[in-house]
């Protein structure tokens, strides 16, 4: 699994360059197969608190405001994440899993990254609505200052396994920290693990810190400045089929409008996560 917690070396070079798509002139054929159907279908990823977990999360309220401004109801298609992105879009997005599932009419929290959207000639990658980043949570009482990435020698530190935090921690200075990193299944494992006190620190990403601890100062957070991480984040956004220009057009103004009435933010603040605004 690689694609919606960002993982590792498929997703590398995305986070490395980002940038933003427009939305281009539509067509109506597809809308209107949608609105005679009276739902729209949204594909979210299945065990990724905040998200979307157990049919709840940021991006479940978000796929439910989408669906309500476009006057449809909401049919949600959680999916298990595949081996990178564009197994993902393909199965999700433009043509169906091979076990029977999708496609969905919009798939959310896709990167707004350019060589994703050139590797995927089938797809519209549009609508950004969040930036993720990496951020390091530590325990206040067994790692009381944080000055720097030399701060880390001797401390235990929690990562989720094949996740870019990962990737960075075990890779800076030729290994030197790895002896001390421990590897969990997912981040919420680790940010646990870390509140009951079996840790010293968790590199994650900052939304599933903040869904956790929400700004309790017994675990405070810090940039950590790894050559390989990106310290302005990646963009999240939302994918239609190439052709569903008209239905990409309704999703940005619906995006836009959450965004300008403060709905959007309040979505976020829900879980506890500070929402970054693209």
């Amino acid at each position: 699994m690689l694609s919606h917690r960002l993982r590792a070396t498929a997703l590398l070079p995305f986070v490395l360059t980002l940038a933003l798509s427009g939305v281009v002139a539509p067509a109506h054929a597809d809308w209107d197969k949608i609105k005679q159907s009276g739902s729209l279908k949204v594909a979210v990823y299945d065990q990724f608190a905040p998200f979307s977990d157990r049919s709840g999360g940021i991006d479940v309220d978000v796929a439910q405001a989408l669906a309500a401004k476009l006057g449809l109801k909401l049919s949600l298609l959680p999916f298990p994440a595949g081996e990178n992105l564009n197994d993902d879009l393909r199965n999700m997005v433009w043509k169906g899993h091979y076990l029977g599932y999708g496609p969905a009419d919009v798939m959310l929290h896709v990167p707004v990254e350019p060589q994703l959207i050139n590797e995927n000639g089938k797809v519209t990658i549009f609508a950004p609505y969040h930036v993720e980043t990496v951020r390091l949570v530590r325990s206040a009482r067994s790692m009381p200052v944080y000055d720097g990435i030399d701060a880390l020698a001797g401390k235990t530190i929690g990562v989720e396994k094949v996740s870019i935090a990962a990737m960075v921690l075990l890779g800076e200075g030729n290994g030197r920290f790895r002896d001390k990193v421990r590897i969990f299944e997912t981040a919420a494992e680790a940010l646990e693990q870390l509140k009951a006190g079996q840790l010293d620190a968790v590199l994650a990403n900052r939304s599933e810190i903040d869904a956790v601890f929400r700004d309790d100062p017994a675990f405070p957070l810090n940039e950590v400045a790894f050559q390989r991480l990106p310290r302005a984040g990646w963009a999240v956004g939302m994918a239609v089929r190439k052709d569903d220009q008209d239905v990409a057009k309704l999703l940005q103004a619906a995006v836009n409008d959450m965004k300008a009435s403060g709905e959007l933010k309040a979505i976020f603040a829900r879980y506890g996560v500070h929402e970054q605004t693209p």
